[in-house]
């Protein structure tokens, strides 16, 4: 069975937050944290501080320019969202999102838990790089959580889930019938979006100004459908031999 998933923080700005989670890491076997242009100094004294023993942990922290590079070899992917209003991907009950997440364990797949910003959380078009929503069960009246609390609260839940050492049967949320695929990993999936958006782009299907609109509503639809390796290559089939046939026929 593969480690338990990594966790992603994306642009964290305070040290002491980073610190905390690197801690928190530790506390429950997370293996790997990574950040995703940390606007603080990661390997400060405040977060070291924070850390306590966890701090080789905070040290071989890896760094990403941006969140699709950072879960990019992960097939199952949950961010964490404090709004309020409709998001663009499947939200469901804490336990059974991070039990989707756990899921795809026994197969070897990678994944990983997304935690956004202080003061602005996850962007849409980050929120569409996730397989599931994770929204924590907090007071409408104030639903933001502090980081290093929002990631106490999820790992302490992922923790929750995890069989006895014993080998006991998986979690009873894990939904009954033939298991399906787990979904192809992001960069993959990134990467027939990116050629099939070019291929639109260059048939008239899609204008430049509302590219990024329409790509959207498909990332959404994909993410619900969670497709798996096998059809993303097939997707990417059917766009090659799109774009020959039209070239071939091009007078």
């Amino acid at each position: 069975m593969t480690p338990l998933p990594v966790v992603v923080l994306v642009e964290p700005a305070g040290p002491i937050n980073v610190g905390s989670v690197a801690r928190l890491c530790a506390n429950f076997a997370i293996q790997e944290l990574r950040l995703v242009r940390p606007r603080c100094d990661h390997l400060g004294e405040e977060a070291r501080r924070m850390a306590v023993h966890a701090q080789p942990l905070l040290e071989r922290a890896l760094l990403f320019p941006d969140l699709s590079a950072a879960i990019a070899d992960c097939g199952r992917v949950v961010a964490t969202s404090g709004r309020l209003e409709p998001e663009p991907v499947p939200v469901g009950p804490a336990a059974d999102v991070l039990a989707w997440l756990l899921a795809g364990r026994a197969g070897g797949a990678r994944a990983a838990l997304v935690f956004g910003r202080e003061d602005q959380g996850l962007r849409n078009d980050e929120l569409l790089q996730a397989g599931r929503i994770l929204r924590i069960a907090s007071d409408p009246a104030y639903p933001s959580l502090n980081l290093s609390h929002a990631v106490a609260v999820t790992l302490h839940g992922l923790r929750q889930l995890e069989p006895p050492a014993e080998g006991a049967t998986p979690d009873q949320r894990q939904p009954s019938g033939p298991p399906r695929p787990d979904p192809a990993d992001r960069g993959a999936l990134e990467a027939a979006l990116l050629d099939a958006e070019a291929l639109l782009l260059e048939a008239g299907f899609l204008m430049p100004h509302t590219a990024q609109a329409r790509m959207a509503k498909l990332r959404a639809l994909l993410q619900r459908a969670q497709v798996g390796s096998e059809e993303v290559a097939l997707l990417r089939g059917m766009v090659s031999q799109v774009r020959w046939a039209c070239r071939s026929r091009t007078p």
